[in-house]
């Protein structure tokens, strides 16, 4: 394929993986063009923590690490309550946060100012064929005129595209775990405290709570208990009529936090759910983030995701852009790391909104108890890590 300098590479996708991947690939010379299917990039989200060496060294290696520490929401403690607001359990924000905690939205924005200068993005536009070639790719899209590409990464969430055009249908490799989380903005006009507050009934949860950084907004979160849901993923209209469904006839500050999600402009909701893609790649599509070991919430795929980037592109510049064994040597050094990292979201949505009033108290009267508590701190703190190459002398001869 020739070197770096010459390797076209498309990534679909422009949430967190895709810009980690951008800033890689063009610090290394690579030609490198991002398609996101929104018209631009995402703001909203909840917090995702980084935490352990793994993490850090990556971010520090990226050059963002004292950006986002300046960015920091320093963690997120909630008081989980009953529907006339009596306190029942305190989560401290060390509990469910890492070393570093920053918005999704404002994490995006720190990722593609870095990048943006050496690659082309591309919005409103996506992937529809893909057709492998001797030389390259060829890519048609919903919008713009088709092009070809040496290389084609899917960066794309999920519930990805590229993954369904190349690997085959969501089914195979996406398995719901019983839950669906949504989070939204809204306007805090009731003078919220930052600390967040929490109701449970069994299966369900709804949490509030003030914007660290701007008192004027809150954030709301809620998370419950539910089949595998048809709807449309594109019509936000559908995602807040099942909120509502989920919630109604609640009381505490449900029916006020209802009557804000018809006024927020974006929504963020999904299933809980985990990607088990049996190979990353397959000739010269190779997949990234959680589009290949994703884990919806608590499964640290936020940092997965950036830790990948560095070492798919890493290996990209050092095979010379030979996909064959740069895509071998990424999955090689990161399959057993990713998977450590997913199962902590396996236990999320039990553990945040248990089914039966038993386990509700179970678990409340667990964490009240404060050497319970310190052992879940502690054991919150043992994180997957793996090994990183260092690939910084690859940058001197493009830098």
């Amino acid at each position: 394929m020739g070197t770096s300098a010459r390797t076209r590479v498309l990534i679909s996708g422009a949430s967190i993986a895709g810009p980690a991947l951008a800033h890689w690939l063009g610090r290394y010379g690579f030609e490198v063009t991002v398609v996101e299917l929104a018209p631009a990039l995402r703001g909203g989200g909840q917090n995702v923590d980084f935490r352990g060496r793994t993490h850090l060294t990556v971010l520090e290696r990226m050059g963002v690490l004292e950006e986002l520490r300046a960015l920091d929401t320093g963690g997120s403690p909630i008081t989980f309550v009953d529907q006339d607001g009596r306190r029942l359990l305190h989560l401290p924000g060390d509990f469910a946060g890492g070393e570093v905690e920053v918005p999704r939205g404002e994490l995006a924005q720190v990722l593609h100012r870095h990048g943006a200068a050496r690659a082309e993005y591309v919005f409103g536009d996506s992937v529809e064929t893909l057709e492998e070639t001797p030389d390259g790719v060829r890519v048609a899209f919903r919008h713009g005129a088709p092009r070809e590409f040496d290389l084609v990464v899917g960066a794309d969430g999920l519930h990805s595209t590229v993954r369904r055009i190349a690997f085959g249908p969501e089914r195979r490799f996406v398995r719901h775990l019983g839950y669906y989380a949504a989070t939204w903005q809204l306007p805090n006009d009731g003078g919220l405290p930052a600390d967040g507050a929490a109701l449970n009934v069994p299966g369900r949860l709804m949490s509030v709570g003030a914007d660290p950084r701007d008192p004027a907004r809150a954030g709301a979160f809620c998370l419950f208990a539910s089949p595998e849901l048809r709807y449309d993923r594109h019509h936000t209209g559908q995602q807040k009529a099942l909120v509502r469904d989920a919630f109604a006839g609640l009381g505490w500050r449900v029916p006020e936090l209802l009557r804000s999600l018809d006024a927020a402009p974006e929504l963020y909701f999904d299933s809980i759910s985990r990607a088990d893609v049996p190979r990353w790649s397959t000739g010269r599509i190779a997949l990234l983030g959680d589009a290949a070991c994703g884990a919806t919430i608590g499964g640290m795929g936020t940092g997965t995701a950036v830790v990948a980037a560095y070492v798919l592109a890493g290996e990209l510049a050092r095979a010379r852009g030979d996909h064959r064994t740069a895509f071998a040597r990424y999955e090689r050094l990161l399959r057993g790391y990713a998977r450590g990292c997913q199962k902590g979201g396996d236990r999320t949505g039990p553990f945040l909104a248990p089914r039966t009033r038993a386990g509700l108290r179970l678990r409340n009267g667990l964490l009240n108890r404060r050497w319970v508590l310190n052992r879940m701190l502690e054991l919150g703190k043992q994180v997957s890590s793996v090994e990183l190459p260092d690939y910084g002398a690859l940058l001197s001869g493009v830098e």
